[in-house]
């Protein structure tokens, strides 16, 4: 037989029932505002479903910005800028500009007159154009963005960054400047793809072109600019 509670009694169960109640939503809303923390962690670090490996030196002021980039995007054409979706980028494709004393802009502008469709080799129209050109002086010009396609690094086009480096011998070996913005935009864009060392090549490596010619004459120097690459990477890291 039950036993019949007194209303004090009552009024104290009832009461005890109600902060058992309230402990578990409190305790329901401290977990959830863990879950959605850690959860915007991840996407600041590189993504809902996974925390990147490497830093994104977006996050770090001033890195961007410190790269000096002056977009000068080419005009919407079939032969240099076809404005076709980079929908995915697994690597960064390093050239050079093979005109010996030319600097970044006048690269640019013989990519923009590819779109009057008159430049030929071998009997064949010319599609050619880079995301980035870097000039003598560590300058660096945007002529594709991000997200399309450039025309630059043959079967690798379709899931790669490409950038372009000038040069002023025959030798092909940059300027300190240029080499320096070179090491500085490739960590950019290897922390913000989540890319490792080997995602870094030559045009080289895909079709066996002698490009960039320093790079490929000198394997030691090439092996040298990928550490340097992850180097900035890693004191970036410490810094922020």
């Amino acid at each position: 037989m039950r036993k019949r509670l007194t209303k004090a009694q009552y009024r104290r169960k009832k009461k005890m029932k109600r902060l058992l109640i309230l402990s578990s939503l409190v305790l329901m809303f401290v977990t959830g505002v863990c879950l959605i923390g850690g959860g915007i962690s991840n996407i600041l670090q590189g993504g809902l479903f996974g925390v990147r490996s490497k830093p994104t030196l977006k996050m770090i002021d001033g890195f961007y910005d410190s790269l000096n980039i002056e977009e000068m995007l080419l005009t919407p054409n079939e032969y240099s800028r076809p404005k076709t979706g980079l929908n995915k980028v697994k690597g960064v494709v390093i050239h050079y500009t093979a005109n010996p004393g030319t600097d970044a802009e006048a690269n640019r502008n013989y990519f923009e007159g590819l779109k009057e469709g008159k430049t030929y080799a071998n009997g064949n129209y010319i599609y050619s154009s880079s995301n980035f050109i870097i000039g003598l002086k560590g300058n660096i010009i945007q002529c594709v963005p991000l997200n399309e396609v450039a025309y630059a690094s043959n079967g690798r086009n379709e899931d790669t960054i490409s950038i372009e480096v000038c040069h002023p011998d025959e030798t092909g070996k940059f300027t300190k400047k240029s080499y320096r913005s070179l090491v500085k935009l490739t960590a950019w864009i290897c922390s913000e793809y989540n890319l490792e060392k080997e995602d870094i090549i030559r045009h080289y490596d895909v079709t066996g072109k002698v490009c960039p010619k320093y790079f490929v004459d000198n394997e030691e120097d090439w092996k040298q600019f990928k550490e340097d690459v992850f180097k900035v990477i890693e004191e970036n890291a410490k810094n922020k």
